[in-house]
């Protein structure tokens, strides 16, 4: 699907750019997010700004995946999951091939905290989502995602799950995930990583 070129301000400078740069020609700041990594060393104050101007560019273009995508990104680094997932949401609907939107909207379920108090709802919704992400691409943090929810939410509450964490998490391994992916992603959920996986 080709995706629709729209203009907006920088949110770096203000500058008018459009959405199919890579980054502003003036302050060299991304336009679009399309990854966390563009927003996790990013300053809180920045962070802000950006948003705001994705906001005034979602008013006009409100189903435009990239945009969704940017500002899902921007308010998940702010911790505004019950603002960010919706985003995401807008997004899958347009782009359902984009495993990264998948993979945050499942982190905006549980909300900063531990698989293990998410409501059972939220969980299998993480879950759908998570085995959606490793569908379209088979990588190792959703799969190491996959077995955090799997181990902290059932074998600690002694709920049967299948394949069990230990498999999934084996299948993470395999997919070869990093410290870093693993060190980010316990980062933007907000809970300490359990010492088993």
């Amino acid at each position: 699907m080709a995706h629709q070129v729209i203009e907006l301000s920088c949110p770096g400078c203000g500058a008018r750019v459009a959405t199919d740069q890579k980054e502003c020609i003036y302050c060299h700041k991304p336009i679009i997010i399309s990854t966390f990594n563009s927003v996790y060393s990013m300053p809180m104050p920045e962070v802000n700004k950006y948003a705001g101007a994705y906001r005034k560019a979602l008013a006009e273009n409100p189903d435009d995946p990239e945009l969704n995508t940017s500002i899902g990104m921007c308010y998940l680094k702010l911790k505004l999951y019950d603002r960010a997932l919706p985003a995401f949401e807008k997004a899958m609907e347009d782009n359902f091939d984009n495993p990264e939107v998948f993979f945050y909207a499942a982190i905006c379920l549980l909300k900063g905290q531990k698989a293990f108090v998410t409501p059972r709802a939220n969980i299998n919704k993480a879950m759908e989502y998570l085995n959606a992400a490793t569908t379209i691409e088979p990588k190792g943090i959703y799969y190491y995602f996959l077995s955090y929810i799997k181990y902290d939410y059932f074998s600690r509450k002694y709920l049967n799950t299948s394949p069990t964490y230990q498999e999934t998490y084996l299948l993470a391994m395999d997919s070869g995930v990093s410290d870093y992916d693993i060190e980010q992603l316990f980062s933007i959920l907000n809970v300490a990583r359990p010492e088993c996986i």
